[in-house]
């Protein structure tokens, strides 16, 4: 079993974390709000879908889902890491990517202080090309 940490815990990032931790990893759930890993830690769902109440529940009661505002505790201890934050339409119909911006400078700063070298996956909508002009370059920074 794997150990993986899920940036963002929009409803992308909760069924992510809740079907990787119902598959038996041990997932961190990473978000900046604390009212959501709050309610998360109590193994209550953010979001409305069908069954994800049940499986976060679960998750969190069998100890295979754990919710921080810190990012630390993921980088170090995990060995995939899914960004799984929004990026929203513009009004001219472009993506938003200052959040996938923003999340992999934390991580890419937090990485440097570590040895180990988590995998790094975007789960997240992007166009072609983004991996190269924004993951990539944001990590590194």
């Amino acid at each position: 079993m794997k150990k993986i940490s899920v940036f963002g815990l929009g409803y992308v990032g909760v069924v992510t974390a809740a079907c990787f931790a119902k598959e038996g990893h041990q997932v961190i759930g990473i978000d900046i709000s604390k009212d959501k890993v709050d309610l998360l830690n109590n193994g209550k769902s953010p979001i409305v879908e069908e069954q994800i109440g049940d499986l976060i529940s679960s998750a969190v009661n069998s100890g295979k889902l754990k919710c921080y505002t810190d990012s630390l505790v993921a980088i170090e201890q995990t060995d995939i890491i899914f960004v799984c934050v929004g990026t929203p339409s513009a009004r001219n119909g472009s993506l938003n990517t200052s959040y996938i911006k923003r999340v992999c400078l934390e991580i890419g700063s937090k990485l440097s202080a570590i040895d180990k070298k988590p995998l790094i996956v975007v789960r997240s909508t992007l166009l072609p090309g983004s991996i190269e002009k924004v993951v990539i370059p944001s990590l590194e920074e």
